[in-house]
């Protein structure tokens, strides 16, 4: 109990110091000894806070201000970083520690976080999004989660392993990447493109997974191994315009209300994947009788809707992982108060198990909506297929031992993200990569991500730390 206070008290002075100052923490400090990590977690704290409070709201990202202060943090620890602008204001950092006198991708680990967050309602949260602000044994802020958390525990591990000295058997790279949220000109897709003689790689490890913690305890790991696929559609609907005192038949508003009833009401036929069979397989060795049912039914054919149906009810994620979903986000309508709109759209997000076909949805959105003056429009940002990650690799080997080790009682599970992550453009180039945000969540943190009040547990992130050094450095070192 002390431990944890005195670790409390720690994060509070760091949170105060000057950015600068804080920055200069790293050159200051001494090696922590093997095996205590009570200094780099500290020292991490810092540098997650400051990434906090440098605004990357994407659109417009300003990723580049993030990247430099990594930059920054890691030359002072004798390692060279190199920082690319991809778009003007938007870049990435990247450092490497080499096992030879060369570097070498082919069996190098990728340690993956990116720097831009999603936008907030700054009225609906209960602090300032962006200063970082201790309360109640949490840490608040945009990014907290997702995935600015990721990134300092990241360069933690990093740190901490060139700290160490430690005779290493493969190449470690640090990516902090840029324009995850929104895929666009400064993602990691053009990063592949243009730099992957600097990032190449066999494995990584990258956000998506997840640690549930139920009361206290760590129930299971999750380690995101697949991804759904994301698209974006536009639900169009026509009719005539005129003045908002003949009302018409046609209202194009009224089309697209109608036409949303029926698509929220649409239920995809379940298609349970290997990896989210080996999901519910393990979990339900750790759940009630009565959830464990359920999850043994999704491999009954004649029980599954009513199995996704039960888990839906307790855990919509667990139904999201068992089906495609079509979700209405935004829609744009009207110039006037007092003029019929001659159109109205609506943004449909739609996530596809891997192997899935947009075109097929589509074709069902159109039968099931049955309207002439209603159009589908597919957006070009769409998802790609990438294959699953295999889950007898030595790191994922690696990653199962020690949380075990780190959890006592809790079970380590292949998962697919409902969200899609920066790992699906590397598996696409032969990587290895595994999502694995190691900090344990309780449900209702892990739902603020993208959300109100984002936050993590200030133990919770010291586990988090602990557990990806650990992994890190085993996967890593020479025996």
């Amino acid at each position: 109990m002390f431990h944890r206070f005195t670790r409390l008290g720690v994060w509070a002075i760091l949170l105060l110091l000057p950015l600068g100052l804080r920055a200069q923490a790293p050159a200051a400090a001494s090696p922590a000894p093997s095996g205590d990590l009570d200094s780099i977690e500290n020292e991490a704290a810092g540098w997650l806070a400051d990434l906090i409070r440098i605004n990357t709201t994407n659109p417009p990202g300003n990723e580049l201000a993030a990247a430099r202060y990594i930059a920054g943090v890691l030359e002072k620890e004798g390692i060279t970083p190199e920082v690319f602008e991809i778009t003007p204001g938007r870049g990435i950092v990247v450092a490497r520690l080499q096992a030879g006198a060369m570097p070498d991708p082919s069996q190098a680990l990728m340690l993956l976080g990116h720097l831009d967050v999603v936008g907030v309602d700054a009225g609906k949260w209960s602090v300032d999004p962006f200063a970082a602000v201790i309360k109640d044994g949490y840490l608040y802020g945009r990014g907290a989660i997702d995935d600015k958390g990721m990134v300092a525990a990241n360069l933690a591990a990093f740190i901490e392993l060139k700290r160490s000295g430690a005779r290493l058997r493969r190449d470690v790279v640090f990516v902090a990447s840029a324009d995850e949220e929104q895929g666009g000109d400064a993602s990691i897709k053009q990063v592949i493109s243009k730099y992957w003689d600097k990032i190449a790689c066999a494995y990584a490890i990258n956000e998506g997974g997840m640690i549930s913690e139920d009361g206290g305890k760590v129930q299971y790991i999750g380690v995101q191994a697949s991804e759904k696929v994301p698209f974006n559609v536009s639900v169009i609907a026509t009719g005539t315009s005129g003045h908002a005192s003949i009302p018409r038949p046609d209202n194009a508003i009224a089309r697209l209300a109608a036409a949303l009833e029926k698509i929220s009401a649409y239920a995809p036929p379940a298609d349970p994947q290997t990896i989210v069979l080996r999901y519910f397989d393990g979990l339900a060795k750790i759940e009630d009788d009565d959830t464990a049912k359920w999850m043994r039914a999704i491999e009954q054919p004649e029980r599954l809707e009513l199995a996704v149906r039960h888990l839906g009810e307790t855990n919509p994620m667990w139904s999201a992982m068992l089906h495609d979903t079509v979700t209405p986000t935004m829609l744009e309508a009207g110039v006037r108060v007092n003029v019929v709109p001659s159109e109205a759209r609506a943004n449909l997000n739609i996530r596809l198990m891997p192997g899935h076909a947009i075109q097929d949805t589509i074709a069902q959105l159109t039968k099931l909506v049955a309207d002439p003056q209603i159009q589908f429009e597919l957006a070009p940002d769409s998802g790609e297929n990438a294959p699953t990650s295999s889950i007898e690799t030595p790191l994922y080997e690696t990653i199962d031992r020690v949380g075990q080790r780190e959890f006592p009682g809790a079970v380590v599970l292949p998962f697919l993200s409902t969200g899609a992550t920066d790992s699906a453009q590397l598996r696409l180039h032969n990587v290895q990569a595994y999502g694995l945000l190691p900090f344990p969540l309780e449900q209702g943190d892990q739902l603020r991500m993208h959300g109100d009040d984002e936050r993590i547990p200030i133990a919770g992130f010291h586990q988090g730390v602990a557990f990806l050094y650990h992994v890190v450095s085993e996967f890593a070192r020479a025996q």
